[in-house]
């Protein structure tokens, strides 16, 4: 007899990497059972539906990519250190992406249109999370002293993230590192103007 929560896992992390490199329209629960080895009863036997797979493969990516950040993060000391992690992880990863297929907060963003109501609040989680973190960071630098008391966080934390999501896309787009590399010392110079 299988182990069902290593079976779920498995089903989750093969179904993962497949709607990130392929998308989730693209990908059909046939290749879902080709990658995993399980027939679709199985599949079923621990997934509502498609749609219920899709939401637990992109929490998936969603965790690993906020525990391989956080940990950077929580090593360094400084506002400009916790930020410079941050960026570390962006640029890193067009050479040691954790996962296929690019971005999955952009991925699922992009394909999560009105069609699919679920994966896109899905997509708005996982960025409403990178939103938050972001604010909190710079609201720890401004109690902590390293930042200006007058910053607008919202603002800053929008931009960061756009920045960096369009630094991503344009460097995977060109196949080299150059857009991401651009973004980042930009970005690098947003984050001195903050800091007092």
């Amino acid at each position: 007899m299988r182990d069902a929560k290593a079976t779920k896992n498995t089903i989750i992390k093969e179904s993962a990497n497949l709607f990130n490199t392929q998308g989730y329209k693209a990908t059909s629960i046939s290749d879902i059972t080709r990658a995993t080895g399980f027939t679709k009863g199985a599949i079923y036997r621990h997934f509502d539906s498609k749609q219920d797979l899709e939401q637990h493969a992109l929490r998936r990516l969603s965790k690993l990519m906020f525990e391989e950040m956080s940990v950077s993060i929580k090593q360094a000391k400084t506002f400009q250190a916790k930020f410079e992690a941050i960026f570390s992880f962006f640029e890193n990863y067009m050479n040691a992406p954790l996962y296929e297929g690019g971005c999955p907060l952009m991925n699922a963003a992009v394909e999560s249109d009105d069609t699919n109501p679920i994966l896109r609040q899905q997509a708005y989680n996982m960025l409403a999370q990178l939103k938050a973190s972001l604010a909190k960071l710079i609201k720890n630098g401004i109690k902590n002293k390293q930042v200006r008391p007058d910053v607008n966080i919202s603002y800053y934390s929008t931009v960061f993230i756009a920045t960096l999501e369009g630094g991503i896309m344009m460097s995977k787009l060109e196949r080299n590192k150059k857009a991401i590399s651009h973004t980042i010392d930009h970005l690098r110079g947003l984050v001195d103007e903050l800091s007092i």
